[in-house]
């Protein structure tokens, strides 16, 4: 592929990364001035462990990121990834322990209140944010880490505070109609951090000197303090915030979930009051439980990074975010099977594809995250995950991996962990998830009578053939009994539907000439002749 040829795709695709680029290339059609890097950013709130909400934005963003460079032929770029821990902790959350340790410390910044997790962190802070950077690591993003309370303590906020001290009747004056009655008698932009108890203040703050970054309020003892706002002694609500960190460091993209459209409105007004510029960005629906419920760090009530890295991969955690960002998605252990193998026939298909279809293709954009050159694209997996569920299924919440790989000898050419890495780790994942999902849930009934006399037709018909009879010869030969109409199917699903549930005590299943291959004649058989014991 031509970089033109390229370029003249990403100028007409309809992938939304490219739209959301787009957008950012008539701001910046060869990159900014001077050649300094277009400035993608990302806000994460530490309050609570990170969970794919999180990431989601990361991997969404540097999609945008990507595809801004392909349009403009290469323009630089950075993408920092923010962390705001100089929030004061509002509540203390489910999933954390010490709860005691988190509740005497309420309203302190959270980069300022001590590790809960008591693993050797500097602060709770500190903690979640190396949760989070270990994850993106892991993944491969290219990011810069930023946390607020370096860029607050060692003063290179400090130019920027003072641009809002400056401003700050003009910040009160978009802020102050946009709240409550109650809220506007308290309500400053500057937030203090009390000398005596270390927490954030909500309270009424006076000016006294802009230029030297010098502010009064009362304290909660009822004394009256005045202090710098400067070098992390101060740092500001979070719609203020916002934008401040908009204007200090420049950024020019953003992404936000829907839930911060009023904030993101007024962070853009306040910008412009600093003298700054509101960045480009999409809005985008949140995650849903599986309960559709909104997913919330304190409650923990989504699938961790972690927990879809147990039954499934990265790959395919980025394909199920990668699709149409402003429609809400469940995330929950259920979606994940299909994932990963709807992942893998994009990534078969993407090799074959014309440029305007690969640009369509989400592994095109994932590659361009984890595989810059996309070598990987057109590989294949040599068995789906959906059958290498079924195989661990029959084989019972106690299979081993070695098991399983002995059952693979039969379908999979050189079946060995080390001669299929991707598919060894599916291996694991599939193991997991089948302990935890799967065997719970499974339960073999007994056939019915005209079940029995297929069943039976079944295992005639695999008698006669050899162990290593291709899969789809044996795939015929299931269709072959289930048109008979003697034994009364009014369609070949429900004859698939009564050798799943009989055989493999699930109401759905996977081509049943590929599950033989794969667990054997043989011992296909055996599991006939229970079903028919039953």
């Amino acid at each position: 592929m031509t970089e033109t040829a390229l370029n003249e795709a990403a100028r007409v695709s309809k992938a939304w990364p490219f739209e959301e680029a787009r957008k950012l290339a008539k701001r910046y059609p060869a990159g900014k001035p001077g050649g300094e890097p277009v400035l993608f950013e990302t806000g994460y709130g530490p309050s609570g462990l990170p969970h794919i909400g999180t990431f989601q934005e990361v991997l969404r963003t540097t999609f945008v990121r990507r595809a801004y460079e392909a349009l403009t032929g290469g323009a630089p770029t950075r993408l920092v990834a923010f962390s705001d821990d100089m929030d004061g902790l509002r509540k203390v959350p489910d999933n954390v322990p010490n709860a005691a340790l988190l509740e005497a410390n309420l309203h302190k910044p959270l980069s300022r209140i001590p590790d809960p997790f008591e693993k050797g962190h500097e602060s709770f802070a500190h903690h979640n944010n190396t949760m989070l950077r270990e994850f993106l690591d892991r993944f491969g993003f290219d990011y810069e880490f930023v946390a607020s309370s370096d860029m607050y303590n060692s003063g290179k906020f400090d130019d920027a505070l003072r641009q809002v001290l400056r401003h700050n009747q003009a910040i009160l004056d978009i802020m102050l109609p946009t709240l409550r009655e109650e809220r506007r008698q308290t309500y400053s932009p500057i937030l203090p951090i009390s000398p005596a108890t270390g927490r954030v203040l909500q309270v009424p703050v006076e000016v006294v000197d802009a230029e030297a970054g010098t502010v009064r309020f009362t304290d909660e003892d009822g004394s009256v303090v005045e202090q710098s706002a400067l070098g992390g002694m101060a740092k500001l609500q979070w719609k203020v915030d916002w934008a401040m960190r908009w204007y200090a460091l420049g950024v020019d993209y953003e992404m936000y979930g829907k839930d911060l459209t009023d904030s993101g409105v007024q962070s853009g007004r306040i910008v412009k009051v600093l003298g700054g510029t509101k960045p480009e960005g999409l809005i985008y629906e949140l995650f849903l439980d599986e309960k559709g419920e909104k997913i919330s760090k304190s409650k923990g009530n989504g699938l961790t990074i972690e927990e879809w890295l147990t039954y499934g991969s990265e790959d395919s955690l980025g394909f199920y975010i990668f699709p149409n960002p402003k429609s809400a998605k469940s995330l929950h252990a259920g979606v994940i099977p299909r994932a990963v193998d709807d992942y893998w026939q994009f990534r078969e298909r993407l090799a074959e594809q014309d440029i305007d279809k690969q640009l369509g293709n989400p592994v095109w954009h994932l590659l361009g995250v984890t595989d810059p050159e996309r070598k990987g694209a057109g590989d294949t997996l040599p068995v789906t995950y959906g059958l290498l569920l079924n195989l661990v299924g029959v084989l019972g919440a106690e299979a081993s991996a070695d098991q399983v790989w002995s059952y693979l000898g039969n379908y999979v050419e050189d079946a060995s962990p080390d001669k299929h890495p991707a598919l060894a780790r599916l291996v694991e994942t599939a193991l997991a998830y089948n302990r935890d999902f799967v065997a719970p849930t499974l339960a073999k009934r007994a056939p019915t009578a005209n079940e029995t006399a297929a069943l039976k037709a079944l295992d005639a018909a695999l008698a006669t053939m050899a162990p290593d009879t291709p899969a789809e010869d044996i795939q015929t030969e299931v269709y072959e009994i289930g048109k008979r109409e003697e034994f009364g199917f009014e369609s070949l699903r429900d004859w698939f539907k009564a050798q799943y549930e009989t055989l493999l005590g699930s109401a759905q299943g996977p081509r049943m000439g590929s599950f033989i291959a794969l667990y054997g004649i043989p011992e296909t058989r055996a599991l006939i002749a229970e079903a028919l014991a039953r």
